[in-house]
């Protein structure tokens, strides 16, 4: 793979796969505009092992107190600390855990046209301004239930459709359910670490048990680049998110639709 493309696709994934935009539909779409070859499984891994990283290292004080409440929990039986938050976590991870070990092959080989990245990069790009434009968003994490986690969970499961978009869709689901932003935002990113972790054990499974050799300098450039700029990503969402809140995303994602439309499917 050339290592340009390494690069620039690193950024492309690193940028989005925090951001409410969808990086699968980004990591589809520009290469089919660029008539770029396909990057394949082993980049795949590359820049997911990257943001993975990126998001771990961002939030790894919530990470541990989780890990350690959690564990905590488990071995006494009753919720210590941040125990309840981080048995949602896993609540919610398992809908999509499920659907995409059930689905995964029927969404690779059927819903990644473009028209399906057209209809889901608009519409559920509209939902989110709906979501985000509706009052009444006070509650915080402490107030979560089990209600809330698997709904979350069930919008990340939907999520594995191309332009859906992840962080989009829980996100959404925070803000429908009565979250704050913040909130939403940091249930989001906080069930991002689990679900990208296994994807990025079922991807090295692949590239392990495949007989296609690993181009290792792509793969370091890749993984590099997402992980700078995934850390970039979430911090200025982060920072940016109660002076913009989600529409700078909702009108990105309705001029994308209309770039698809007027370039691709014509």
């Amino acid at each position: 793979m050339d290592l340009l493309h390494s690069f620039l696709l690193g950024i492309l994934q690193g940028i989005t796969e925090f951001l409410p935009i969808s990086s699968s539909a980004h990591l589809i779409l520009v290469p089919a505009l660029a008539g770029w070859a396909d990057q394949g499984v082993a980049f795949d891994l590359a820049v997911h092992v990257g943001t993975l990283l990126a998001v771990v290292l961002y939030f790894h004080r919530d990470v541990t107190v989780l890990t350690r409440d959690g564990v905590t929990s488990v071995v006494q039986r009753r919720f210590v600390g941040q125990g309840k938050l981080a048995l949602f976590l896993v609540v919610g991870t398992l809908p999509a855990a499920v659907a995409g070990l059930l689905l995964l092959d029927i969404i690779d080989s059927q819903l990644r046209s473009v028209q399906i990245i057209f209809f889901t990069t608009l519409i559920f790009g509209l939902v989110l301004g709906w979501a985000d434009w509706r009052p009444n968003r006070q509650r915080e994490l402490s107030t979560l239930g089990w209600r809330d986690a698997v709904l979350v969970g069930l919008a990340q499961a939907v999520s594995l459709i191309p332009g859906t978009s992840r962080s989009g869709a829980t996100i959404t689901a925070g803000l429908l359910l009565g979250l704050s932003r913040q909130a939403a935002s940091r249930f989001s990113f906080l069930l991002a670490i689990p679900i990208t972790a296994l994807a990025a054990s079922a991807k090295l499974l692949e590239v392990a048990t495949s007989d296609s050799s690993v181009d290792w300098t792509g793969f370091l450039v890749g993984g590099v680049t997402s992980f700078v700029m995934a850390l970039t990503a979430i911090h200025f969402f982060l920072k940016w998110l109660n002076r913009f809140g989600m529409w700078p995303y909702v009108i990105y994602r309705v001029v994308l639709a209309g770039v698809i439309y007027l370039i691709l499917m014509k």
